[in-house]
């Protein structure tokens, strides 16, 4: 039976958001002349706007996620779905429930940037202004995620909707479960704590982190230049490396017979490695690092804490089939490859496994990972902002071509 689409709010606590929202954009002292909100969502708080601010509240009802509502996206003439106002003049303030989407990774970006706007020293470099900015912007993550998931899946997948409000006394492991969830034990904050801190920093040679270095070097403001680090994670060849190893490890379940046979392991892996199996790109997932060769520290206690963590959820099968394939897959690269390199796993071969024991779908694996190494970008913005040179990043490419006589167009 289809479960019923419910949503569940504090009917108090949403009321005063919205007071919050208008006192936040009067404090922002920033002016409209005229006031459209997006139907449904947009039109609570629209009409908060309205009645404090005097103006009256136009409403365009658009379908912008179910199809089977009649409208087709990229081909919706707006004009004809405004009511409420014959004319929209001047500068215009837009209303709408701004966690919708159907990918976080945006959603988060996308909210980042709109803190700009409420900040009144957004564009304010000073050490005391980057660190305040860098707290904020840690403590709001988990909320952002947490709640935008809850959107996504009652908005796309048609589920109940849960909106929790982050308790002071919990950690932010703790506070996050309990805002996605609700239910959680004590070794799946204390495991999920554990990611949190492993993934918060890890130089600033990684895409994302250098990203953030090259953007605040420009002086831009700190949410420009996080954004842009949401951008670069968001990418599968950065961020995305968990949920690539969860994915490969469903289907060596569903593909290796004997879980405990070395011979059909190895075999399976002969053929990936030789690009005639799984996706043919002659990858291991999980196997492997830029920077830690010899072996992966961090891989190291997070397998430990897996190990627990699978006794209690009954996944110890599951476990010790991770656990074997970690050390064939490991064997296999050094035969099959024969390049004298020396390889280990790295953090995400047990980090995806992980997730899913503690219950966290995938759509949210990176927007993690972005939850974690949002401390490692402050660090580096911080740092990169404060050097006695501060001259901007500008990476060198370097021509290898021939010189190649020109040809006119029309020659061509």
């Amino acid at each position: 039976m289809a479960e019923t689409t419910h949503a569940h709010f504090d009917w108090n606590t949403y009321i005063e958001l919205c007071e919050r929202l208008v006192a936040r954009v009067a404090k922002s002292g920033w002016q409209f002349d005229s006031l459209l909100c997006l139907a449904r969502g947009g039109m609570r708080p629209g009409d908060f706007f309205s009645r404090i601010y005097g103006k009256p509240l136009a409403i365009m009802t658009t379908s912008s996620y179910r199809e089977a509502a009649g409208t087709v996206q990229g081909d919706l003439d707006i004009a004809k779905y405004i009511t409420g106002v014959t004319e929209l003049k001047g500068k215009l303030l837009l209303v709408d429930d701004e966690l919708e989407g159907n990918n976080i990774m945006n959603i988060l970006a996308r909210s980042v940037l709109e803190m700009y706007r409420f900040d009144p020293q957004a564009d304010d470099t000073s050490r005391d202004n980057l660190m305040r900015q860098s707290i904020d912007l840690i403590s709001k993550f988990p909320t952002i995620i947490a709640y935008a998931y809850n959107m996504l899946r009652h908005a796309t997948y048609g589920r109940s909707l849960h909106i929790r409000h982050p308790r002071e006394k919990l950690s932010i492991a703790e506070n996050f479960l309990y805002m996605l969830k609700k239910d959680y034990t004590e070794l799946d904050a204390r495991t999920l704590d554990l990611l949190l801190v492993l993934q918060a920093e890890h130089g600033g040679g990684n895409n994302s982190t250098f990203t953030v270095r090259v953007v605040s070097s420009s002086r831009t403001d700190t949410y420009s230049a996080i954004a842009a680090g949401i951008g670069s994670l968001k990418g599968p060849l950065h961020g995305g490396a968990n949920i690539q190893v969860a994915d490969m490890f469903h289907h060596l379940q569903e593909n290796i017979k004997d879980w405990t046979n070395v011979d059909e392991i190895d075999t399976y892996f002969t053929r990936m490695l030789n690009k005639e199996a799984y996706d043919k790109t002659g990858l291991i997932y999980g196997i492997g690092h830029a920077v830690y060769t010899i072996s992966d520290p961090r891989a190291i206690l997070l397998k430990e804490l897996a190990r627990d963590l699978a006794k209690e959820k009954g996944k110890e099968e599951e476990f010790a089939f991770l656990e074997l394939l970690e050390e064939r897959a490991i064997a296999m690269f050094g035969k099959i490859k024969n390049n004298g390199k020396t390889v280990s796993s790295n953090i995400d071969f047990y980090s995806g496994f992980v997730y899913e024991m503690i219950g966290l779908p995938q759509e949210i694996f990176t927007p993690l990972f972005a939850m974690a190494r949002i401390v490692g970008w402050c660090a580096h913005r911080n740092e990169e902002l404060n050097f006695e040179g501060k001259r901007i990043i500008r990476p060198a490419y370097k021509n290898v071509l021939e010189e190649l006589e020109y040809v006119p167009l029309k020659q061509r």
